[in-house]
């Protein structure tokens, strides 16, 4: 597994937590997906 999955993995269930505890874990899933993505994406311009 790469850094970048663990990054996107720990954003998904930290949004899927926070959506739980607002009752709707979906959006909060998919908040923390999109969130993931940009930050595995910044480190990946870091490294470059």
């Amino acid at each position: 597994m790469k850094q970048g999955d663990i990054i996107i993995y720990g954003c998904v269930i930290i949004g899927a937590g926070i959506g739980l505890i607002l009752d709707n874990a979906f959006p909060g899933v998919l908040i923390g997906l999109g969130t993931g993505y940009l930050i595995r994406n910044s480190f990946k311009k870091d490294k470059e």
